[in-house]
């Protein structure tokens, strides 16, 4: 038995056998910023009310978390690297990829801005951090965030700096990345999401602030997928229709939209028409 669908079992031992029976359950595998900023337990008591299903969830880069699909440890995704997302379903391991929402990335870096990229443009702005050494940690977990931090020094027109002494790579999570870029006195790009999050919970303590935004290159789309059954014979592809359909839905989207943390909006609903 999978691991991930082994814990949940063991987790509902406890409940009466015909709760056991009578229980609808997904697992999502997820990226680590829809948990971060707080949008998940928002919208998961609604999501459970208006369809009967108990959704669990895993949060983790959204590279990771297309493994643990690829491995039928989930049932579903909901994850923010396009590219990947799509060779995914190409592959064969998803289905029915269908845009919700978005928000955006930013470059952050400490307030006096050492660096001087305060209102550049992304690729000038990499530059200048490349030619100034100056210290940048990057997420470097193969997440949805990280994808598209490569993706932006390539149309700078540079490689990855990887093996330079001031690119530092956390392996972790965003929140733990900030945190990191704070202590290095150093810049790194997060979503916008959990970057207001993390701004809230160090309030005035935040040694960081915005240096670069509005770029359309940092734009942040995020996506519905269900796991192939085809591949992975126990997805329960009713009821993941059920779990795409719900997040589609105009009022899943104004709800979405609904979502603010120091009256600021994390999430703008996109969801396609079909």
């Amino acid at each position: 038995m999978n691991a991930l669908r082994l814990l949940l079992l063991l987790a509902a031992v406890s409940l009466p056998c015909n709760a056991m029976a009578a229980e609808k359950m997904l697992m999502m595998a997820t990226t680590a910023s829809t948990d971060d900023s707080g949008l998940l337990d928002f919208l998961k008591p609604t999501f459970e009310k208006e369809t009967g299903i108990t959704l669990k969830w895993v949060a983790v880069g959204t590279g990771k978390a297309l493994e643990i699909a690829k491995n039928c440890d989930a049932d579903v995704l909901l994850v923010h690297a396009p590219a990947a997302e799509k060779k995914f379903v190409a592959d064969g391991h998803g289905i029915d990829r269908r845009e919700i929402m978005y928000n955006d990335f930013v470059l952050v870096g400490p307030k006096a801005d050492p660096a001087g990229i305060k209102g550049m443009a992304t690729a000038a702005a990499l530059k200048q951090l490349a030619a100034k050494k100056a210290p940048f940690v990057s997420r470097g977990d193969k997440s949805g965030t990280h994808k598209a931090e490569q993706k932006l020094w390539e149309v700078a027109g540079m490689a990855e700096p990887s093996k330079e002494a001031w690119y530092a790579s956390a392996g972790q999570g965003m929140m733990a990345t900030i945190a990191m870029a704070a202590e290095k006195n150093g810049y790194t790009l997060t979503d916008r999401g959990t970057w207001i999050k993390y701004a809230a919970k160090q309030a005035d303590k935040n040694p960081l602030a915005i240096v670069v935004e509005g770029d359309k290159a940092l734009f942040n789309q995020y996506s519905v997928i269900t796991v192939n059954p085809a591949q992975c014979p126990k997805v329960d592809s009713k009821l993941a229709a059920q779990f795409e359909d719900w997040w589609v839905k105009a009022e899943t989207q104004k709800l979405i939209a609904s979502y603010t943390l120091e009256k600021k909006q994390l999430f703008f609903p996109n969801a396609a028409k079909k």
